[in-house]
């Protein structure tokens, strides 16, 4: 009975917490159907969140004080983030052998990488403060490498994108990277530092909902919910993987607060990087747009029950 009374609690808390993120992303759709967000200006908000933003939230989630322990739990939680994006890549290669090779690609891609930067990191810092906030930030820089290799080669087709240079200036490690140094240095930024990286890093919530609202607000939801083999993406990226994923960490022991920060992100919707991909290399643009519509507006209802289940087995 009160185990039943906790899930139920859990999943109302986190249920509020995905709630306001819907209501931001609702206001950039009115936005964007009211011409107050264009395209345009939806590509320079993303970049400020890219390139000014998530380095700021990297920076900020790792000034806490050094110490071996959470130098392990650090190390602990990098070779689990690398083994669930491993273990995704996996399932989708075994499940999408499409003969369409564009169409396989970008199913695929839909499947491994969640938007665990836009749509997890303020989830994570509000259901579990600044530690859900420095484990969101370790699964990002994570997935950033995986993006910017094994996804980049896959979608492109080509081993010669890879590029050292592009994975190292990529904000999201490059952010990760600089945070790892304050930290192991035991370096504390002073606060006239500290103060205007912590406010960049506020942003992070209401600028990526707005930029997602807009590209929902632009969405042919008939063609995304009419293709199964986008149905069978979203099942499997906010359903399958975070399930799996929640039951082996919590078989193997791994800290609560690192497994319920991965399962937020690894239940989090496709990652709009599908489609820039998708359209970079002229692959199946329009499923991509699908799949992240049909992952995005569905995980208001999935992500609160994944995650509720993660906080108590």
């Amino acid at each position: 009975m009160l185990g039943s009374f906790l899930v139920a609690e859990n999943f109302v808390m986190i249920a509020e917490q995905v709630l306001v993120l819907f209501i931001l992303i609702a206001v950039g759709f009115i936005c964007g159907k009211k011409g107050l967000l264009t395209d345009s200006s939806s590509k320079h908000i993303t970049d400020i969140v890219l390139y000014v933003v998530t380095p700021c939230v990297m920076i900020t989630a790792f000034q806490r004080e050094f110490s071996f322990e959470l130098l392990g739990k650090i190390a602990i939680a990098t070779l689990c983030a690398s083994l669930i994006i491993a273990g995704s890549i996996l399932l989708s290669k075994l499940l999408f052998r499409d003969k369409n090779e564009s169409r396989k690609k970008v199913l695929q891609f839909s499947v491994i990488f969640s938007n665990c930067g836009f749509m997890s990191l303020p989830l994570q810092k509000a259901i579990l403060g600044n530690d859900g906030w420095f484990y969101g930030s370790i699964f990002v820089a994570v997935f950033n490498v995986f993006v910017w290799t094994y996804g980049l080669v896959s979608m492109s087709g080509d081993k010669k994108q890879l590029s050292i240079k592009k994975l190292a200036f990529n904000p999201g490690v490059a952010g990760v990277i600089i945070a790892l140094i304050l930290f192991v240095c035991k370096i504390d930024l002073p606060y006239i530092i500290s103060q205007p990286i912590e406010y960049l890093s506020a942003l992070n919530t209401p600028l990526p909902m707005l930029v997602i609202g807009f590209y929902l607000s632009q969405a042919n939801f008939k063609k995304a919910f009419t293709d199964l083999g986008t149905y069978a993406a979203t099942a499997i990226r906010l359903v399958a993987i975070p399930f799996v994923a929640a039951i082996i960490m919590s078989l193997c022991g791994i800290d609560k607060t690192i497994t319920v920060a991965f399962i937020i992100a690894s239940s989090a919707p496709t990652a709009a990087t599908t489609t820039m991909f998708a359209a970079k290399y002229n692959r199946d643009v329009e499923l991509s747009v699908s799949a992240v519509t049909m992952t995005t507006l569905i995980s208001i209802v999935t992500m609160p029950l994944v995650v509720a289940f993660s906080q108590v087995i």
